[in-house]
């Protein structure tokens, strides 16, 4: 039977069959709704393997082919990794606040499309990049290499800003967009879902094939498949077009989320009344809105924001005083963001043990044996991180194929996100405890056998390493999804952007707060010395068990304190009644 274009891909179905599609229709035309998924599905792969294939590789590349020394390309290529993670905020604001999800997708897809062609450049014209050195390829010091010279240091760096720029802005973004296009919370599960497993296919396709393609067959094929990618991702994206549901922008969102603080401030003498007339609800099409309800009692001292005195509105009902007076509902989505704020905190210390043992199990499988079987075939130490990848996108699929049909039945109510996050802390702590036996074993052959050399391996199978590792990734299935639909679903439609940048933004600090914590350990223990073969590594990951089980215990205090917003946890499919403005 021929399939609808329309129809969602071969997801799990709850047993709602209400439709699932967006209602929205512009010219007798119907927007949003699975029709839009191959195209937004295209951008995401296109900004995965076009981002990934270059950065991935960038510190080779400085020192194979821009003659930095190892130390410098390693600091540049750490900027970079940071600054990507840390810019889809900028977008996410941009996007809320004035432009909106597409045009700020299509606008970062240029740029970063304008950076991988300038970087096309530095890889294929000879004269925008120094004289190779061989100092490079023997390994020797590279302090008699030829420096790059102004120009050439200007067109490389320039390149690289713009792709990081593309990035940022459209990385995160997109999910965004794509989640708009559903109304329903189990559809929007179901999107992130898909979103994640394109997001680590993706980056699989470039951290392994594209980088395999630099090294060994030539930089110019490499970067052009990104390229070409890339061209190909914002085309496709762009022609989906007529079938997206956008969200229009409601002026800045960060500027309403003020003027509760203020608002409160300044009426801080006031005493709360609880009789709905005394609250300030809006002000729409010259008619002043009126309605039954009060604000919340949580956060009670924040009702003042809405509370109506006179000076404050005009003689037709709207603010006279935009800064002494906010509607309920503004001071009720500046309470729902404060209701999250706790338990995204508790974040920071599920993405900092996770950095700190994709960099440590790189060291640990240095000093191991990498060979597969009889033959001479050799695993590359960083190539070991390509297990936690597999293991989170195949873990994705068997998530929401499976694992949530499979407990709605028995459970008869639906996993929540809270959940799914737990589980992925519980995971993470597992993981952190396997790597500790793993090189608790490899050092008992490292002290039994007297391998105290800086170089030397022992002869335990650095295959050990891909039960912490794939671990580690099943845990990345659950809490990282988990965590986007939770702010996606709970945080104000204005702020939609904004709720999926965060996880963007708990990368970027778990990145410098892991090199922060090595950093540390390394100068108040003797755990981390250059020879792991003389250190302890096993204490370090011990360690960040215990990390874990106490930032596990804050998060599910947490957990038991939050009221859920806009999630049933009897029926996914339903949501509250406040009306989602702004959608066309």
């Amino acid at each position: 039977m021929a399939k609808n274009i329309n129809d969602k891909p071969n997801l799990h179905i709850l047993d709602d069959e209400e439709p699932t599609e967006a209602s929205s229709t512009h010219g007798g035309r119907k927007r949003g709704g699975w029709i839009t998924f191959p195209f937004i599905t295209a951008a995401i792969l296109a900004i995965q393997v076009g981002s990934s294939g270059w950065s991935a590789n960038l510190t080779v590349f400085l020192i194979g082919q821009f003659n930095f020394m190892s130390i410098k390309a390693a600091q540049v290529g750490n900027i970079v990794a940071g600054t990507s993670s840390f810019l889809p905020i900028f977008g996410a604001i941009l996007a809320d606040s004035f432009f909106g999800n597409f045009s700020v997708i299509a606008v970062s897809s240029l740029f970063s499309l304008m950076g991988l062609i300038l970087f096309m450049f530095t890889v294929t014209v000879p004269s925008l990049r120094p004289q190779q050195c061989a100092a490079n390829v023997t390994g020797s010091s590279a302090g008699m290499c030829e420096p790059a010279s102004t120009l050439q240091i200007a067109v490389l760096y320039t390149s690289i800003t713009l792709s990081a720029l593309g990035l940022g802005g459209s990385r995160f973004t997109v999910a965004t967009m794509g989640a708009d296009q559903f109304e329903k919370p189990k559809d929007q599960e179901c999107f992130f879902n898909w979103h994640f497993f394109n997001f680590y296919v993706g980056l699989m396709i470039g951290v392994v094939g594209i980088v395999y393609i630099q090294d060994n067959i030539g930089w110019d094929r490499g970067v052009g498949i990104c390229l070409a990618v890339n061209i190909l991702g914002l085309v496709t994206f762009l022609a989906g077009k007529r079938y997206y549901r956008q969200v229009k922008t409601q002026g800045n969102p960060y500027k309403s989320l003020a003027r509760v603080v203020v608002a409160t401030i300044l009426k801080r003498n006031l005493s709360i009344s609880s009789a709905s007339e005394t609250f300030y609800h809006g002000f729409s099409d010259g008619v002043s809105m009126k309605s039954l309800s009060s604000p919340t009692s949580s956060f009670r001292f924040l009702n003042r924001a809405a509370l109506k005195v006179d000076g404050d509105t005009n003689e037709d009902g709207s603010v006279a005083k935009e800064w002494r007076l906010c509607t309920v509902q503004q001071v009720e989505d500046f309470k729902t963001v404060i209701r999250i704020i706790p338990l995204w905190f508790s974040s920071f210390f599920l993405s900092t043990p996770i950095g700190i043992q994709s960099s440590l199990a790189v060291l640990q499988a240095l000093r191991m044996d990498r060979h597969i079987g009889t033959h001479n075939f050799k695993i590359p130490a960083g190539s070991f991180l390509v297990f936690t990848l597999v293991a989170t996108a195949i873990s994705l699929t068997l998530i929401d194929r499976f694992l949530v049909p499979t407990y709605q039945k028995l459970i008869r109510r639906p996993l929540t996100p809270l959940q799914r996050i737990g589980v992925g802390h519980v995971l993470t702590v597992i993981s952190m405890a396997a790597s500790a036996i793993v090189e608790r074993k490899r050092l008992s052959i490292v002290w039994s056998d007297g391998l105290t050399s800086s170089t030397t391996s022992v002869t335990m199978s650095a295959l050990w390493l891909v039960i912490p590792l794939v671990l580690v990734g099943v845990g990345e299935a659950f809490h990282f999804p988990g965590q986007v639909a939770l702010y996606y679903q709970e945080f104000p439609v204005s702020l939609h952007s904004t709720s999926t940048a965060m996880i963007s933004l708990l990368v970027a600090v778990g990145f410098y707060l892991s090199t922060a914590m090595i950093d540390l350990v390394q100068r108040i223990t003797g755990w981390l010395p250059n020879n792991i073969n003389q250190g302890r590594l096993d204490n370090m990951f011990w360690l960040l068990v215990v990390i874990g089980v106490i930032n596990f215990g804050y998060f599910i205090v947490c957990s038991l304190l939050y009221k859920y917003q806009n999630f049933n946890d009897q029926n996914p499919t339903k949501v509250d009644d406040k009306p989602r403005q702004g959608q066309n």
